[in-house]
């Protein structure tokens, strides 16, 4: 197991519920014996009217939601199933605030050597000791995924946080508190000269103050918000092969070997690596600069998962997020969650470290969805439905 921070303050529940109506749509067949064939079109008209409106299209616009492909939520459109225990997104625009709690599991896998490391706060206030004026409640949580040496993936769990607390723009300006952080912390990692600085480390975090959640990223690990049973991505996966990246790193100058940096690394973002990076200053094709994703959150966003690419290899984001919620409805333990996300991804041969955080906004489980029975006729099951459209989005 790699040492982690945990901190979980007691919590209250949050109640609230609202039910979405559906709609049937009638259709009425007229009959008159003196025009048969022109009420014969008119049918054949109005059933190929109707054939077009149920046939709909996949989002297109949708971009940070991928694998979603579950049959609990693409059977049918939104206006169409009730949620049971959930408000509308105006009914909790001002009344919604978080309650967090979090869950770990950090295992070392088939690999000889542990790199990974984590940070789990579930309590800014009381983790940091001070009475610092930002908003309240206020979380942090990390996953860094070492390479070539613990040095580099320890060293930044230890003092990312600081850094960010630190910095002159925070918490007014937690994006560029974020970003110098990371840049900062790099820094003084080379400046470290007991630690090997050829050692590096991907790093994700997340930063939650009130409401806003900031997610920061460098390298391939992944935060999967799951919302009402979707995955929704909130970071993009680091890899010198991503058209992006790719573009970027040639422009200063690197080479992309087999999908590797210079030949030399799997990813396209880390921390350390002083020995790919050269001197402090210099232009180098491996980035420390996170990438930023912010949301407000609401009462439809149940949980967050942080987890390094030892999970993400063997699971898609969709999975992870199904068999989380099914674990907490079943019994609302986060450490179980982790462990569970783990277990599977051993079952399915993964070949790295595997770290895994879950957060949640509540302290109650997630709710039951119930789905109304369908009033319109089908010529496609269901789940022959949503594997289409899960085709199509991949498309």
């Amino acid at each position: 197991m790699a040492p982690g921070t945990e901190f979980s303050p007691q919590t209250n529940g949050i109640d609230g519920g609202s039910m979405k109506e559906t709609s049937v749509l009638a259709v009425k067949d007229q009959n008159n014996n003196n025009n048969n064939n022109n009420n014969n079109n008119d049918d054949d008209d109005s059933l190929g009217g109707l054939a077009s409106t149920n046939m709909r299209k996949p989002p297109r616009n949708l971009s940070i939601i991928r694998h979603c492909t579950s049959s609990t939520f693409l059977a049918e459109s939104e206006s169409e199933i009730g949620f049971l225990g959930l408000k509308s997104p105006s009914d909790e625009k001002f009344g919604f605030l978080p309650i967090f709690r979090s869950g770990s599991c950090s295992e070392k896998g088939p690999k000889q050597y542990m790199e990974d490391e984590y940070i789990s706060v579930d309590n800014l206030h009381e983790h940091l000791g001070t009475t610092a004026k930002f908003p309240s409640p206020c979380a942090f949580y990390g996953v860094f995924d070492g390479h070539g040496g613990i040095d580099a993936a320890l060293f930044i769990k230890k003092n990312i946080l600081n850094y960010i607390v630190e910095d002159s723009n925070f918490p007014t300006g937690t994006k560029n508190a974020v970003k110098n952080a990371f840049v900062k912390v790099d820094h003084a990692f080379l400046n470290a000269s007991s630690l090997d600085s050829s050692s590096g480390t991907t790093a994700l975090t997340a930063l939650i103050t009130g409401r806003t959640m900031l997610i920061a990223n460098a390298g391939d690990s992944r935060a999967v918000l799951g919302k009402r049973g979707r995955a929704i991505e909130l970071s993009k996966d680091h890899k010198p092969n991503c058209t992006a990246e790719r573009l970027r790193i040639e422009k200063l100058g690197g080479v992309i070997y087999d999908g590797y940096l210079n030949g030399q690394l799997s990813v396209a973002r880390a921390l350390g690596d002083w020995h790919i990076k050269g001197s402090k200053g210099s232009k180098s094709p491996l980035s420390s600069e996170p990438e930023l994703e912010e949301i407000i959150l609401s009462e439809e966003d149940e949980f967050l998962i942080i987890g390094c690419d030892g999970l993400w290899d063997v699971m898609s984001s969709q999975c992870a997020v199904t068999m989380v919620r099914k674990e907490l409805m079943m019994h609302n333990d986060l450490d179980r969650c982790s462990s569970a996300l783990v277990k599977e991804a051993l079952q399915r041969n993964t070949c790295d470290n595997l770290t895994v955080v879950v957060v949640c906004f509540s302290p109650n489980p997630p709710p039951k969805i119930e789905i109304p029975r369908s009033q319109k006729r089908r010529s496609i099951s269901a789940e022959g439905l949503d594997l289409l459209k899960g085709v199509l989005n991949d498309i």
